[in-house]
C-alpha cells in the first residue's frame, strides 16, 4: 500500500466524500490536488489572492474531515486493515446534514449545519478502535502540541490518546485554508462558499470510514483503502 511500511509513515482514518459525489472533484479543485489519485488539479482563480498559498497545507492532507488524527503504527499493515474494517462494520450508515462553508478559530472550513450525534459516535470509534496501533508521540511531538495552550481536558487526551482533540473535544471540520486575517476571511468565504454551493448544502449518507496514509513527512497523504459502513470494502 502507499508508503505503509516506510520508516516514518502515518496512516489516519477521515471521512472523505465518494468518489461520485461532486464534493469530491470541487473539493480536489479547491485544494489543487486529488487525494484519490495524487495528480494535481487546476485551481479557481480567486481575484486578488493566491489561492495555491492559501490552501498549501490543506493540500498536504487532502480534503478531508479527520476521525482518527495521522499516528504512526506499532502493527503490521494487514492489523491496521483489520481494525479499521471492524470499526467501520460495526457502524450502520448514515445522513450526514447539509455542509456549509463557516469560519473556525480563524480557517474556512466545510461544517456540518446541523448536530449529528452519528457522526460523533463514528469518530470516538475510530479514536479507540485504532489506538492499540498507534505508536506513542514522541516528546517532541507532544510539546509541540501544547504551545497550542491547551485545558486540562484537551492536554489529558493528549497524553491518553496521543491528539488533545478527540472525544468531546472533536469538532467535524474539511479545512479549506490556512489560518486567514479577517479582509482574508471576509473576501474569500462567499467566494468558497460559492465554490461549494452545488454540492455541499445536500443531506448525502456516509456510508464509508476512509484509511489515508503518508508515505514520509512532508508527503502528501493519500487515500489508501475505503471501508464500507455496516461491512466490506469500498
Amino acid at each position: 500500500m502507499i508508503g505503509a511500511s516506510q520508516p516514518g509513515a502515518r496512516v489516519a482514518l477521515y471521512w472523505a466524500p465518494d468518489l461520485d459525489d461532486a464534493l469530491h472533484a470541487l473539493g480536489a479543485g479547491w485544494l489543487g490536488r486529488d487525494a484519490e489519485s495524487g495528480a494535481p488539479v487546476r485551481q479557481p482563480t480567486l481575484p486578488g489572492f493566491d489561492l495555491a498559498a492559501l490552501t498549501a497545507a490543506p493540500r498536504l492532507y487532502g480534503l478531508h474531515a479527520t476521525l482518527k488524527p495521522p499516528f504512526r503504527a506499532n502493527a503490521s499493515w494487514q492489523e491496521l486493515l483489520t481494525a479499521a474494517e471492524r470499526v467501520a462494520a460495526a457502524t450502520e450508515p448514515f445522513a450526514l446534514p447539509p455542509l456549509t462553508v463557516a469560519e473556525l478559530d480563524g480557517f474556512l472550513a466545510l461544517r456540518e449545519s446541523a448536530p449529528c450525534p452519528a457522526l460523533h459516535q463514528l469518530a470516538e470509534a475510530c479514536v479507540r478502535g485504532l489506538d492499540p496501533y498507534r505508536q506513542a508521540a514522541d516528546a517532541t511531538e507532544t510539546a509541540r502540541r501544547r504551545q497550542a495552550g491547551l485545558t486540562a481536558r484537551q492536554d489529558a487526551y493528549l497524553q491518553r490518546w496521543g491528539y488533545p482533540y478527540v472525544l468531546e473535544e472533536w469538532r467535524f471540520h474539511v479545512t479549506l485554508t490556512r489560518r486567514l486575517e479577517a479582509v482574508e476571511r471576509d473576501a474569500i468565504l462567499p467566494f468558497a462558499a460559492g465554490h461549494f454551493a452545488a454540492a455541499a448544502g445536500r443531506t448525502r449518507i456516509c456510508h464509508q470510514l476512509t484509511l489515508f496514509t503518508q508515505a514520509e513527512p512532508g508527503a502528501p497523504f493519500r487515500i489508501a483503502e475505503r471501508f464500507s459502513l455496516g461491512g466490506g470494502r469500498g
